[in-house]
């Protein structure tokens, strides 16, 4: 079994912003592989099904984005799953919006969702799939940025970049890390 988890901030006044773009991809995933997250279990909303025919469980963390560890460590352990089954989908603002980066470990880089996964769980050993949302332009604020609802023009290109995302998991399922590294990291995704 494998957990996927989509970073974001519950509540509707959060719902369309850059830091969600975690929520979608998962939401997106879980409706191409018919998998409900309605149910409330591990601080968030859950579900489990299959992607590529694996078992997995997709998790929501309603936590806030700096506590996305509580419910993230209550799943893998309930669930009994391994770090390196664990894949964490998160906005990258060190990333141009439209491309996708799947990667192994690493640090947070100053994103709290995923140091907060790494404090609670003690390692930084799992996947990651990192959205890329664009560094303000300037000496704007990132977390005002983050924090921000999609451009007019992102908009236009947000479902295909959902979709390119979620298909980069299901590459993650399907022939692992190294696989989707090589068909998604540094391909666009908005002309899927």
């Amino acid at each position: 079994m494998k957990v996927v988890v989509g970073l974001g901030n519950p509540g509707s006044k959060y719902a369309m912003t850059r830091h969600n773009v975690g929520f979608m991809v998962a939401e997106q995933l879980a409706g191409e592989n018919g998998i409900s997250l309605k149910k409330k279990k591990h601080q968030g909303f859950c579900g489990v099904g299959r992607v590529e025919g694996v078992e997995a469980a997709i998790l929501l963390p309603q936590t806030y984005m700096n506590r996305s560890g509580i419910s993230v460590k209550s799943a893998t352990q309930s669930l009994g799953v391994q770090p390196g089954d664990l894949i964490v989908i998160h906005d990258e603002v060190d990333l141009p919006f439209g491309r996708v980066r799947v990667k192994s470990g690493g640090g947070h880089g100053g994103h709290n969702g995923l140091r907060s996964i790494s404090e609670l769980l003690g390692t930084a050993d799992f996947i990651r799939v990192r959205v890329g949302v664009g560094r303000p332009e300037g000496e704007k604020d990132v977390s005002a940025h983050v924090l921000g609802v999609f451009s007019a023009a992102e908009k236009k290109e947000l479902n295909n970049v959902l979709k390119g995302s979620a298909m980069a998991v299901a590459a993650i399922f399907r022939g692992g890390v190294q696989q989707a590294m090589n068909e998604y990291n540094n391909r666009s995704l908005v002309d899927i």
